[in-house]
């Protein structure tokens, strides 16, 4: 499965700020995010899931929101790019 970072949070919002003792606080602003987002877009398809993933940088691990998707699934990836390009800009719906 490939995978599209979506981002940690809608993004006309301010968000988190990574630091290497807040891990647990990025996370839940992820995991409501995903909510927002299945509340807009719909559950994901066969092929797709959100999910909370992390990056390792130099200075700590930082978290986003990203759409992992079947290459081979037009449904899948469909959806992958709908969350790139129509996920919630804010909190408010």
């Amino acid at each position: 499965m490939d995978y599209m970072s979506i981002g940690p949070a809608p993004c006309d919002e301010e968000c988190v700020q990574a630091t290497c003792d807040n891990a647990g606080e990025q996370q839940a602003e992820c995991r409501r995010f995903i909510t927002l987002i299945r509340k807009h877009l719909g559950e994901e398809p066969v092929g797709a899931r959100l999910k909370v993933k992390g990056f390792p940088h130099d200075f700590c691990t930082y978290y986003e929101v990203v759409c992992m998707y079947d290459e081979n699934s037009e449904e899948a990836c469909a959806y992958a790019m709908r969350c790139e390009s129509e996920a919630p800009s804010t909190w408010d719906l």
